[in-house]
């Protein structure tokens, strides 16, 4: 089972940061991939990713509007970026393309 992670935020960081995580999370769940997201939003990180999370992970989406805290933590990851509304209208689309990433950069490696 792949592992992602996700940040989701808003410009306000309340309605669409916390839609937008549910909407991935359904989207994993429909999936069978097992994602953890960290919702910045107005008053803070909600649920932040740790460096086990990251290190555990596969890849990761970062689904933001505003700029993501500390997002150098995702250095290492292969990584999807979009804006916040991307996940509400297509979460499962937003996880095939970075699976589908996974997949390429596996075959890269592999020669």
């Amino acid at each position: 089972m792949k592992k992602i992670v996700a940040v989701t935020a808003c410009p306000t960081g309340v309605a669409h940061t916390y839609m937008a995580a549910a909407s991935l999370k359904k989207a994993a769940a429909k999936l069978g991939v097992e994602i953890k997201v960290e919702k910045q939003g107005a008053s803070g990180a909600e649920d932040e990713l740790t460096i086990d999370d990251l290190k555990a992970a596969d890849g990761a989406i970062l689904a933001a509007d505003v700029a993501i805290k500390d997002v150098g933590r995702f250095d290492h990851l292969l990584a999807v970026e979009c804006s916040v509304a991307e996940p509400l209208k297509d979460g499962e689309g937003i996880i095939r393309m970075l699976l589908e990433a996974l997949v390429e950069e596996e075959r890269g490696k592999q020669g």
